[in-house]
């Protein structure tokens, strides 16, 4: 068999993220984000589906350690609200969000924007930070 010169260019990628306490995690990842479990999961490790690709969970000592963004959603421009209507119906759920001062970047409430691209960061209930961007 042969491998393609791209060798991971044509293979969907899945976000890993350690948390400290699977259940917490479940009830955050499930509850709060509506992503789908494809269990059965093996002790002290979540899988979820987020469209066609996976977020998977897992037990780690050194959950919320990680400074950078862990993992990101994709929004379609103005698609059932846009980023918008995410970060509000986020919001109403309890979800709190990061505010960075970055460069050639300006914020319209939660939401970073830096000419088409708008992104809104915030946490999980290890410190991991998610994002969700729009463009």
């Amino acid at each position: 068999m042969e491998i393609s010169q791209a060798v991971l260019g044509s293979r969907r990628a899945m976000a890993t993220i350690a948390v400290k306490d699977i259940a917490v995690a479940r009830k955050f990842y499930e509850g709060t984000l509506g992503l789908q479990s494809t269990g059965p999961n093996e002790p002290g490790v979540l899988s979820f589906a987020s469209a066609d690709t996976m977020v998977l969970v897992y037990e780690s000592q050194y959950a919320g350690t990680n400074k950078a963004t862990a993992a990101t959603w994709t929004i379609e421009a103005g698609a059932d609200g846009g980023i918008e209507a995410v970060v509000a119906a986020l919001k109403e759920k309890g979800v709190s969000f990061e505010h960075y001062d970055l460069p050639d970047t300006t914020q319209q409430g939660d939401i970073h924007v830096s000419g088409k691209i708008k992104v809104a960061w915030f946490k999980d209930p290890d410190g991991n930070i998610l994002g969700i961007v729009s463009e």
